[in-house]
């Protein structure tokens, strides 16, 4: 049989092996997790305690700044179109119910009913 060195794992009291090297570093990540979790905690209630105590609030943390992927301008256009949150007529409806009000992407029954053959206008709710 042919002994290859390079493939003898170490006697005990040498250098250590991959494995164990890995196994040593799994176990420091799982105490550093339980450490990083025990401190956060005690940040976060600090945190909560001083916003309670100086009554803090989003606009003092932060700044009033707008929420991530909207833009100040965007905000006030929306806002004073008086678009946003209006209700608009139904003006098409199925038999089983189904309506759309003609904003935005046509609804799937209503593309379905479309590629069967029917026409837009079969759905259309006539008013008098």
């Amino acid at each position: 049989m042919v002994e290859c060195p390079s493939l003898k794992l170490p006697e005990s009291g040498m250098a250590k092996t991959y494995s164990q090297v890995q196994k040593q570093i799994a176990k420091l990540q799982r105490e550093a997790d339980a450490l990083r979790q025990k401190e956060v905690g005690g940040v976060v209630a600090r945190i909560k305690e001083a916003i309670q105590h100086y009554e803090l609030t989003a606009q003092d943390l932060f700044g009033g700044r707008a929420p991530k992927g909207t833009s100040a301008s965007k905000q006030k256009a929306a806002s004073n179109s008086g678009i946003k949150g209006r209700k608009v007529p139904i003006k098409y409806r199925d038999e089983n119910g189904n309506t759309w009000s003609a904003r935005g992407s046509q609804p799937k029954w209503l593309v379905a009913a479309l590629a069967s053959g029917r026409k837009v206008e079969d759905f259309l709710i006539k008013t008098h």
